[in-house]
């Protein structure tokens, strides 16, 4: 646990009892400083409350008496209108802040040559997070990795001069962070997201710009019009002094992959043209994951990796759960699990990875949109297997572009998916779990529907299962 002094002998309001609030919570507490802590949500206020952190009736307090309101991320800033706190503290003259924001100070204050890695983008960030974690530790370092993935912030080991945080920032702790000042900073590639939370995607993209901006080594991915504007900014403000990636064209001064290869036209001593290649590691499929893979190599070299450790670490690459996950095959059928691909976009990563032979399980709850883009893709597909509350206008969408059935559930769709993919001529077919849609009708989160295939697949016969004999 990171101990917050900056507070020491204060007292701070905090809103959102989540696992981020309460280790917030927990921080300031052993760093010195009083709590009075809120959630809107009994439940979380009683399970807080018995775990010792000090729950009060912020609504019925004196803000002035606050030196901060910490707010947690997934609570309203701005849009589509302030959570009632932020109402408050303003109207009372308290900053508001969020966990990081806590870190940052913290790292100032005690270790600030302490490399802290920030990585954010609207699609990539966790596997490029976690994927500089193995880069890193791989060759020996000790790392730190959490925010918006997994860990929180402050329940990771304190920042320290040799050891490396890498953390996945989302728009919404950007927006919580003012003194973010990374060593570097990543920054992937830019989609309209949470434009509910931030209004215009003028202003979810300039929430995007200071991570970059801040950082002493900027990365920039400038496959997309928002990015490449950025680069454009930053590149003339700092003389040149970053670093660009494309997954689209070659990039001359910067990095760029050609299909699997990752290239660099960059000075930098010990890099060879063709660095790296990502052909045959399965966790790192697709043109969306050679671009994860650049920004971590990237950020890897700037924190002192040698080039001949990229390599040998890329092909250990474990990757993430439901994000493109080999969880089976049989014979030569392969079974992926991209239960997080919750839209479209997300999807379209998964299909364009594989050229052909898609045994395609889709459906859920659907977002705006559907499955319309992802139409130059249908060719691809050999058969749709249509699951959840999506399932007649999908069906619409697909019409007879597509061989489809209407499944309804994962499993009918994992049985059928499997025999008739086995029965294919092709040389590699795949059965995919990728959704485009929200899990709710069916499962709780895209965790248990991933959890579920993983199961399923791994009870078919024939099925050997990664990493099990």
């Amino acid at each position: 646990m990171i101990r917050v002094t900056t507070f020491a002998g204060k007292t701070v309001a905090l809103v959102g009892l989540g696992a981020s609030g309460r280790a917030t919570a927990n921080a300031l507490l052993a760093g010195g400083a009083e709590v009075a802590a809120w959630d809107d949500n009994a439940e979380a206020r009683t399970a807080a409350s018995q775990a010792g952190i000090p729950v009060a009736d912020l609504s019925a307090m004196d803000w002035r008496g606050f030196a901060a309101l910490v707010l947690a991320p997934g609570i309203p800033l701005t849009h589509p209108e302030p959570h009632w706190a932020v109402a408050r503290a303003r109207a009372a003259g308290v900053e508001i802040i969020g966990d990081i924001e806590l870190f940052c100070r913290e790292r100032a204050s005690r270790s600030p040559d302490a490399p802290f890695v920030a990585i954010t983008g609207t699609n990539g960030k966790s596997t490029t997070t976690a994927l500089l974690a193995h880069l890193l530790r791989a060759a020996g370092r000790d790392v730190a990795m959490g925010g918006n993935i997994g860990t929180p912030i402050l329940a990771l080991p304190e920042p320290a001069s040799g050891r490396v945080h890498v953390i996945e920032m989302s728009s919404f702790q950007i927006d919580l962070t003012p003194s973010l000042a990374p060593t570097v900073g990543v920054l992937l590639n830019l989609t309209p997201d949470h434009l509910d939370r931030h209004g215009t995607m003028e202003h979810y993209a300039a929430i995007k710009e200071r991570l970059v901006t801040a950082s002493c080594h900027p990365i920039i991915g400038v496959d997309d019009d928002y990015c490449q504007r950025i680069a454009d900014r930053l590149r003339t403000a700092r003389n040149g002094d970053l670093d660009a990636l494309s997954v689209l064209r070659p990039l001359p001064g910067g990095w760029f992959a050609d299909g699997s290869r990752l290239h660099s036209d960059a000075d930098w001593a010990g890099i060879s043209a063709v660095f790296a290649d990502l052909n045959g590691i399965g966790t790192l499929r697709g043109r969306h994951n050679a671009q994860n893979a650049l920004a971590a190599c990237i950020a890897a070299l700037r924190l002192g990796v040698l080039p001949d450790q990229l390599q040998p670490a890329l092909a250990t690459f474990p990757g993430l759960p439901h994000r493109m996950e080999e969880v089976g095959r049989a014979g030569r059928v392969l079974f992926i699990n991209d239960s997080k691909a919750t839209n479209a976009d997300s999807t379209e990563k998964a299909l364009a990875a594989f050229p052909r032979d898609i045994y395609w399980i889709v459906g859920g709850r659907p977002k705006e949109g559907g499955i319309e883009p992802l139409r130059p893709y249908f060719p691809r597909i050999a058969k749709a297997y249509l699951i959840g509350e999506s399932t007649e206008s999908f069906a619409a969408t697909l019409g007879a572009g597509v061989p489809f059935e209407r499944s309804g559930t994962l499993d009918i769709a994992v049985r059928t998916a499997a025999r008739e993919a086995a029965q294919s001529a092709g040389a590699e077919p795949v059965v995919l779990l990728s959704p485009a849609c929200a899990s709710y009708d069916q499962f709780k989160n895209f965790e248990q529907r991933g959890n579920v295939f993983r199961e399923l697949v791994a009870a078919l016969p024939g099925v050997t299962v990664p990493g099990r004999p």
